[in-house]
């Protein structure tokens, strides 16, 4: 039975449904969630509302917790005014949840375990299994990825965090990142240039056939911008013309 695998939805409900819709036309009913699902955007507790119709397992990224445990920085007087914007749009996503969309977020599982057909084993995380904030990327050495993998034992490791899509190879495994749906980036570490939120949602899918086969595909799809436009200045949240500019510039 094939698996979509999902991550870094940021709010975004317009993206999220999007691709739910392209699954649904392909027949995949199954999910797993790698979290950061309501923080950023401008459709927090909707975003919510849908998770919890699927009924799908998720796990916890870091800006779920930080939502559950809203803290506020105050900015240096080097920090660009980016910084600030963010802060204050997710405390404004903090602000908007209920008791019972807490109780959610805080339902969710550092890591997920999934046996796939063919005693395929597929681990799940947000950043890595020790930490939703550490980030593995295609220039991670093996050792270092050893250590990030914290002795765990899986055919296939995916997690989420960077917001860019992964596929590489280690040992015997696949290591994924399926990217973000919600709030994608164009543009790769250190982040010395711009970086911009192009078009487009982004997910994987993974399928097991006989005999040990193995599909996975990372995906890549447009949205409506101009429906995401239209619902950020709706929501009457902080820094909507800002948050609204970033989008396919």
């Amino acid at each position: 039975m094939p698996l979509a695998v999902i991550s870094d939805i940021h709010g975004n409900l317009v993206a999220l449904d999007a691709v739910l819709s392209a699954l649904a036309a392909r027949g995949i009913e199954r999910v797993i969630c790698l979290g950061d699902v309501a923080a950023t955007g401008p459709q927090p507790r909707e975003v919510i509302a849908r998770l919890r119709e699927l009924n799908c397992p998720i796990v916890m990224g870091n800006t779920d917790d930080w939502l559950l445990h809203p803290t506020v920085e105050e900015p240096e007087e080097h920090d660009d005014s980016d910084r600030r914007r963010l802060q204050e749009i997710d405390l404004w996503c903090a602000e908007r949840l209920t008791a019972e969309d807490r109780a959610y977020l805080a339902s969710f599982q550092p890591t997920v375990s999934v046996d796939l057909e063919d005693e395929t084993q597929l681990l799940a995380y947000h950043g890595s299994p020790r930490s939703y904030d550490e980030q593995i990327l295609p220039t991670l050495s093996s050792d270092d990825l050893d250590a990030a993998l914290d002795g765990r034992e899986a055919d296939l490791y995916i997690g989420g965090h960077t917001h860019m899509q992964m596929f590489r190879r280690h040992r015997r495994s696949l290591v994924l990142n399926p990217g973000s749906v919600g709030l994608a980036i164009d543009s790769a570490p250190p982040f010395e240039g711009p970086a911009r939120n192009p078009p487009w949602a982004e997910y994987a899918t993974i399928d097991v056939g006989g005999q040990g086969e193995l599909t996975v595909e990372l995906h890549r799809m447009p949205f409506d911008v101009d429906t995401l436009r239209r619902v950020i200045f709706a929501s009457e949240m902080p820094h909507a013309e800002w948050l609204a500019r970033e989008w396919g510039r």
